[in-house]
Formats: structure tokens, C-alpha cells, sequence
């Protein structure tokens, strides 16, 4: 994925991880969540919030020190949603390969002052 910027980036530390050091898989999709709210944001130049998460398989476990990459795509704008495919790579500190570790679909709805849906292009 080094041809492309991440949606977001962060370093999984201690307090993110259960008593084996694996990575909890809800701070995992917490992020992936957080990196395509970004996405969605940007693209409804304004609020938007996650009304569905689907397709979440986590293929092999996240390290405590691990930095994870959140790469996130549209996939489809509709009048008030967006679909993102979301995918999560974590890389040892000090590495550069990264590993494909989940992905998701999120749907997001663009919405107004007022909690509303708004349209996207708005």
C-alpha cells in the first residue's frame, strides 16, 4: 500500500491489547471506523456518521507496538450515503512490510446541524 497515503495511522500500545498481546479486534474496528468517518467527512464536506459496518473478518493478529495503516476507498456515493471499503495493515516498528490484517465496508450517512440526513452534495 505504499503507493497511497493512509486514511489514519497509529501505533497499538499496552492499553489497546488483552492479557497475550494481541490487539483487541474492537480497538481495530474503532480505527478502521475512525479512518472512513475521515473519508466520508471530507467527501460530504461536513458531518457524517456510520450506520453500518459489514464484511469484518480479521485474518491474523495485531501486536502490541505495531504501527496500523488504514487504507480507505469510496465505493459508492449515493443522494445522502457512501460506501468506503476500509482495510487495516498493521507493520512491525521496525519493518516495512505490512500484512493485510482486516477489512470492512462502511456505510455512512451525511447528516445535518440537526442529526437529519443531508444530501452528500450539499
Amino acid at each position: 500500500m505504499a503507493d497511497r497515503d493512509p486514511a489514519i495511522r497509529v501505533t497499538a500500545m499496552p492499553a489497546d491489547a488483552n492479557a497475550y498481546g494481541d490487539i483487541f479486534g474492537g480497538w481495530l474496528m474503532s480505527l478502521m471506523d475512525s479512518g472512513a468517518g475521515l473519508v466520508a467527512a471530507r467527501r460530504a464536506k461536513g458531518r457524517a456518521v456510520t450506520v453500518a459496518m459489514d464484511g469484518v473478518e480479521f485474518h491474523r493478529p495485531v501486536k502490541v507496538g505495531d504501527e496500523v495503516s488504514v487504507y480507505c476507498t469510496m465505493q459508492k456515493v449515493g443522494r445522502t450515503s457512501m460506501v468506503i471499503a476500509t482495510d487495516a495493515y498493521p507493520r512491525e516498528r521496525h519493518s516495512e512490510e505490512e500484512q493485510l490484517v482486516t477489512s470492512a465496508r462502511f456505510t455512512f450517512v451525511a447528516v445535518d446541524d440537526g442529526g437529519k440526513p443531508r444530501a452528500v452534495d450539499a
